[in-house]
Order: structure tokens, then C-alpha cells, then sequence
């Protein structure tokens, strides 16, 4: 098993022999123990693109611990709300809040340094390094990470994500799902507090799509916070159980699964009529 990185009163970076594992349980712990205020939260966050409001007043506050999924039909600002809370784009307006710090108007690496790791629809890859350096890469971002302890690292989350076997071969020969699973790899070489998944289920096969949504309850269950945006309503349904929706840049619901799809606001946003046979997108 590899080993996880845990940072001393001093600053020091240190090995642990029980590897991803260990990381989520002492997360999970440390959360239980202060659950009183939202791990994470955007306020009244907006953006503008000329004079084109892209997202108006959302804000999403998430529990420590809890998996949330983020839906809407195409153009209704996910992508860009995403954005914002990654720090990819600055926010013109409201605050975003992890675990006490203020990140608002923070550049990317601020983000990613205070534990916000984010995937992507279509996975950056280095195409022409294989699976294990791609991992590699991310946590020397860190300079107080040794590559000894990195590839340690790597292969903890190579095994976790079953790609040990896969760990020499470049990236570009991975099938689509394989490469998201990388993906989903490189964000937890970051060892994050917060994962915010872009359409992790986009075009996947059926098989890899169960081990893709096997990995992030797994994650979830040892205490990982996620943001979970996607089209696929029925893969959704099966990883979370709190969604809000966004329509026209606006969150127009939040609250739970069941709930939030027979809301008639929602089944307007998804199918333009507020007549349904009783949930959205089904």
C-alpha cells in the first residue's frame, strides 16, 4: 500500500503506510468533530460575459461530507458556477467559503493549495506521458512533496482506481473511460477537501460508468466532500441525494432527488411545459 502526506505542527510533510485510506479517515474524523457550519459555500455568487448575466445570485452551502449534485439543461450556467468555485474564473459578485477561508477572488493554485481539486468534461491528460506520471505530475506541484513520496502516492490511487495494470501505458492509449478515471486519479493526487466533477459519466461505457460511480461513493463514504454536475439524471440519482438545479443562470431548486424532479419548475426548465407525467428529465 502507498503511503498518504500528513502535514506536521511544523509544516513537515510526513509518510503514512495506510495511504488513500488513511487520508479519508482522518478527513472524515476531523469533520465530525466541527459539522456545525457549511464546510463549503458560494453566496449570491454572478458573473457577467459583456452585457450577458451568465449566473445571478447562486449559492449553494455543502455539509462536510456530503455529495451534491449540480444539474440543468444545457446553458443554464453550471459550467461557468464551476468555474467560479475552482477559482477559474473570478466571481463579480458574492463570496465563496471553504472550511473557514476565504477564497473569494483567489486564482486557481489558491484554490487547489486550500484542497478544491476539480475534473473536467473532457480529461487534461499528458497524452504522451504514461498513467503513473500523470499522477506524478500534480503532487510535485507541492514543492514540500518528494517524488519518492509522489509515486508512493500514485500507486495508492492507481490501486484504489483499479489502473495498476494500466500504470506504464501512455495516457492517449486509455479508453475514454479509463481517462476520466485518471482524471478522478490526478485531483486525488492533490489530496483534496473538496472534488467538483464535470461530467464524470459523459460518454462512458456502461461497464466503466458502474466503477466510475462504485470509486466516487467509495470516496464519499470516507468522508470526501463532492460537487457532482452531469446530464445523466439516472447516474445521479444513484450517487446522491441532495441536487440543485440551475435554469438561466439561476439555482431554481435545491432540496432532495425525488423531490427537486417533480418540482414543476424543474420539468419547465427540462422541457420548456410545466404539463409532465411527473419528474424531469425522465
Amino acid at each position: 500500500m502507498g503511503c498518504c502526506l500528513l502535514s506536521s505542527a511544523s509544516g513537515d510533510v510526513r509518510r503514512c503506510r495506510r495511504g488513500l485510506q488513511c487520508r479519508m479517515a482522518h478527513r472524515r474524523n476531523r469533520m465530525a468533530t466541527d459539522s456545525s457550519r457549511p464546510f463549503f459555500a458560494a453566496q449570491h455568487l454572478a458573473k457577467h460575459f459583456g452585457g450577458i448575466q451568465a449566473v445571478a445570485e447562486v449559492s449553494l452551502d455543502i455539509a462536510p461530507g456530503e455529495i451534491v449534485g449540480l444539474i440543468g439543461p444545457n446553458g443554464s450556467g453550471k459550467t461557468t458556477t464551476i468555474n467560479m468555485l475552482c477559482g477559474a474564473l473570478n466571481s463579480d459578485g458574492g463570496k465563496i467559503l471553504l472550511d473557514g477561508a476565504d477564497l473569494t477572488g483567489m486564482a486557481a493554485h489558491f484554490f487547489a493549495r486550500h484542497g478544491v481539486a476539480r475534473t473536467f468534461q473532457v480529461p487534461r491528460l499528458f497524452r504522451r506521458l504514461s498513467v503513473l506520471e500523470n499522477l506524478i505530475v500534480p503532487a510535485l506541484s507541492d514543492r514540500r512533496v518528494k517524488r519518492a513520496a509522489a509515486e508512493d502516492m500514485a500507486d495508492d490511487v492507481l490501486e484504489f482506481l483499479r489502473l495498476s495494470h494500466l500504470s506504464q501505458d501512455y495516457a492517449r492509449s486509455l479508453s475514454g473511460g479509463q481517462q476520466k478515471l485518471l482524471e478522478l486519479g490526478r485531483a486525488l493526487m492533490l489530496d483534496p477537501k473538496l472534488i467538483l466533477l464535470d461530467e464524470p459519466f459523459a460518454g462512458v461505457h456502461p461497464r466503466l460508468l458502474n466503477q466510475i460511480i462504485e470509486h466516487i461513493k467509495a470516496l464519499n463514504e470516507r468522508g470526501m466532500t463532492i460537487v457532482l454536475v452531469d446530464h445523466n439524471l439516472d447516474a445521479i440519482r444513484s450517487v446522491v441525494r441532495r441536487v440543485a438545479v440551475m435554469a438561466q443562470g439561476r439555482k431554481i431548486a435545491d432540496g432532495s432527488v425525488d423531490d427537486v424532479l417533480r418540482d414543476p419548475a424543474v420539468i419547465h426548465a427540462y422541457t420548456g411545459s410545466r404539463k409532465s407525467n411527473g419528474r424531469a428529465g425522465s
